[in-house]
């Protein structure tokens, strides 16, 4: 069978963007995790691959043990439709925190509430007001 899953990349910061995000989203979980062991290239026992549902998006979370210069860019984001404002503001506040607004929470015509955001890891997410 034939399946897309995102591929979200990280440098020593996989297990704690993991879990940010099925904390924050809701009806998210982990549903299995790989760790380095000790003949590998990353440090022993931390995730190397792990597959997540963020709101029932399945998505593999990487630990690249080897630095990298490219990161994540706002040209691919994670869309996020909230049933309420209060939903919304609540994920908005958690996911900004040491990140960056690319555009505030406001009304912006196409929508009465949308927030734009770059995350603390760097991963951008449009957060909506269904």
């Amino acid at each position: 069978m034939t399946r897309v899953t995102p591929f979200l990349m990280f440098e020593c910061k996989a297990e704690e963007a993991m879990t940010l995000y099925c904390e924050t989203i809701p009806d998210s979980e982990v549903l299995d995790v790989t760790r380095y062991g000790a003949d590998e290239d990353g440090p022993e026992g931390v995730v190397k691959l792990a597959r997540v549902s963020i709101a029932g998006l399945e998505a593999m979370v990487f630990n690249s043990p080897v630095h990298h210069a490219f990161t994540f860019t706002p040209s691919v984001s994670l869309y996020v439709d909230c049933s309420s404002e209060e939903e919304l503001n609540r994920i908005v506040e958690t996911l900004a925190k040491d990140g960056a607004f690319l555009m505030p929470p406001d009304n912006y015509g196409f929508s009465r509430r949308f927030a734009w955001l770059n995350d603390r890891f760097g991963v951008s997410w449009q957060i909506n007001l269904a």
